[in-house]
């Protein structure tokens, strides 16, 4: 891993319009917990987003909700709160269209990237 490093992390799993972490996401929590176990010098930004659909102001407060809920997650596994920063961005970088069902749903993600190694 090296600073900037982005990971779409693909097993985040929110209800529509929730930002309360479902059950099967814990795999994906442990694994970004492990990593960061590993490597105790490493920090990283959770960034959550979303696709182009609703209300801008509310898909930029969901996104950070759900960044939280990640941070909080790992938080609550034992990472230190100063080895985490958590932002929402909304619909502000998508990394697909948003025209198909297809894009709008790579664009409903959440990331981790490395801010300190």
């Amino acid at each position: 891993m090296v600073v900037n490093a982005t990971i779409v992390l693909k097993n985040i799993f929110f209800d529509n319009n929730k930002s309360v972490l479902r059950k099967e996401s814990m795999v994906e929590i442990d694994n970004v917990y492990k990593l960061l176990e590993e490597n105790p010098n490493m920090s990283v930004e959770i960034s959550g987003h979303t696709d182009n659909v609703g209300n801008a102001a509310y898909n930029k407060k969901l996104s950070l909700n759900r960044a939280k809920a990640v941070a909080d997650a790992l938080i609550k596994k034992g990472i230190a709160k100063n080895r985490l920063t958590y932002i929402g961005y909304g619909k502000e970088k998508p990394i697909a269209p948003n025209d198909t069902e297809e894009g709008r749903q790579l664009n409903r993600r959440t990331e981790f990237k490395v801010t300190k190694m």
